[in-house]
């Protein structure tokens, strides 16, 4: 398997960022993740001789403009969803639209939309996770974002893959709004497997805080090889992983290669 980095937060070499995600995937099948919000993932892919027509499948994490607003530079694919990433959102301070650009109307006119709350299969070996259930006590208990209506917007909608290499796992994220802990937990129950390769993406935790100090806990008692908080991570819970993990930064253009035994 591997994991091309298209779009994130920080640039390397010729390669372009932007605050977004989008991840390339070959494993059984190729795959987009994500698409950040420009055509910054394009322009790299380009770079790293990856061919985005190609790809049939998009999978998006969830409804907000860094993951999903680059669906407008792409058309006639499979769109893997969760139903409610289609919903007008915003920041409770904030009058502007976080969510996608496109309204659900506009993308499926582009795209082939297959929206789940359940585990859907993308490949043999690849599982988009679905609504994540939320079941520890210090993740995802408050939200700065809300809905149209006012509402509390504890974007429900949030998910990842799971990727299974023979008797392990890896578990991709694109913001973690859910709690990687309980993204973590939910892989684990729909694969069966426990045993976790790496762990990659958003964990959307910004302060040194009880929840990045709970996180860091409970990864350290999963014995993963491999650990990328990025993106929505911000300086000081990346330095608390730093510290206890010695993370590596993830930075578009790079490529990561999980060989299976």
């Amino acid at each position: 398997m591997k994991l091309y980095i298209l779009t994130e937060n920080t640039a390397s070499a010729k390669f372009l960022a932007e605050h977004g995600l989008s991840y390339y995937i070959e494993h059984d099948t190729n795959i987009l993740f994500d698409t950040g919000y420009s055509d910054v993932f394009l322009q790299n892919a380009q770079k790293l001789d990856i061919n985005i027509d190609s790809v049939n499948t998009v999978v998006l994490s969830h409804g907000h403009w860094d993951h999903g607003d680059g669906l407008q530079f792409i058309k006639n694919k499979k769109l893997i969803c969760h139903p409610d990433a289609f919903q007008k959102r915003y920041r409770k301070n904030g009058d502007e639209n976080i969510g996608l650009d496109l309204s659900f109307d506009e993308l499926k006119t582009k795209f082939d939309i297959q929206y789940t709350r359940l585990p859907y299969n993308v490949s043999h070996n690849i599982i988009f996770l679905g609504e994540i259930p939320r079941q520890n006590d210090f993740e995802s208990q408050t939200t700065t974002f809300a809905l149209e209506d006012n509402s509390d917007d504890f974007v429900m909608d949030d998910s990842g893959l799971v990727i299974k290499l023979k008797n392990e796992i890896v578990i991709i994220s694109g913001c973690a709004h859910s709690g990687i802990c309980n993204i973590i937990e939910h892989a684990k129950q729909v694969t069966g497997i426990q045993k976790i390769r790496a762990v990659i993406g958003g964990f959307h935790l910004k302060y040194n805080n009880t929840q990045t100090q709970e996180t860091i806990k409970y990864l350290k008692t999963q014995d993963i090889k491999e650990i990328y908080p990025s993106h929505c991570t911000e300086l000081p819970a990346l330095s608390a992983f730093y510290n206890e993990f010695k993370i590596k930064q993830l930075k578009s253009g790079m490529v990561l290669n999980f060989e299976t035994n």
